[in-house]
């Protein structure tokens, strides 16, 4: 269900005043991946993991179509992230973003003044649905991650575990076959975190058979999600391991 070739990403910076009287556009290039292969089964859950800088953010943003890659090639649930994602063709760039969920734990993209409901809505016109099928499926989705009693409340209102599972929902909305999930439980107490760990492994995708690819620092995150662990270092796949022996693999 994921596919990644020889995927590699370089940004070009904007260039200081120096470089602009020097008659460079652009900074330093800086490199991102090199070179990154590995595939994901479908049904499987698998762990991205490295330090901070490594390029997992970068990575899980190629393989939602927010980013084109620089080489190589990637694709999620059969269709090419790059093409997706720049908008070549719209029903491709459709069809992905409804086969393809990307989540990430740091969400600052709803709106507060909104409600959960009322958020929701507007995502969903943006994948294309009409009011009534967009309020089902924001009903549906309320209920199944444990918003429905909070579902007219202001997004403001919402705590960091309540923003967090409104996230999910919104991902949730095209009814994915691919989750992209980036850093899940960031900023939530142990309780919180062991039980979305919970949720969204038994119930977001093993029980209706979805591939995830989670993005996580936390060694007892990775084991709890997977038993396999992909480890990035300076942008490149260093090795695959088992996560039952993660703190050994990590010098831990």
């Amino acid at each position: 269900m994921i596919e990644v070739r020889a995927v590699g990403k370089v940004f070009r910076p904007p260039g200081s005043v120096r470089d602009l009287f020097r008659g460079r556009l652009h900074g330093r290039p800086l490199v991102a991946l090199t070179d990154v292969t590995f595939t994901v089964g479908e049904g499987e859950i698998a762990c991205l993991m490295g330090p901070n800088g490594a390029g997992k953010s970068t990575l899980l943003r190629i393989l939602g179509g927010l980013l084109v890659p620089t080489s190589g090639s990637a694709r999620v649930g059969g269709l090419a992230a790059a093409e997706a994602g720049i908008g070549v063709d719209h029903d491709v760039g459709v069809a992905f973003r409804r086969r393809v969920a990307y989540v990430v734990g740091d969400e600052r993209s709803f709106s507060g003044p909104l409600s959960g409901r009322e958020n929701l809505l507007f995502y969903g016109a943006l994948h294309g649905f009409v009011r009534q099928e967009a309020g089902d499926r924001a009903a549906r989705l309320l209920d199944e991650v444990g918003l429905a009693a909070a579902a007219d409340r202001p997004f403001q209102t919402y705590s960091r575990g309540m923003r967090q599972r409104l996230a999910l929902a919104r991902g949730l909305l095209g009814d994915p076959q691919v989750l992209l999930l980036d850093e899940p439980t960031l900023g939530l107490d142990p309780v919180g975190a062991r039980d979305l760990r919970h949720f969204l492994r038994k119930e977001v995708v093993e029980e209706k058979g979805r591939t995830a690819l989670v993005a996580t620092n936390d060694p007892g995150e990775a084991r709890s999600m997977s038993s396999r662990a992909i480890l990035l270092a300076r942008g490149h796949v260093e090795r695959e391991v088992s996560t039952h022996h993660l703190e050994e693999e990590l010098g831990l």
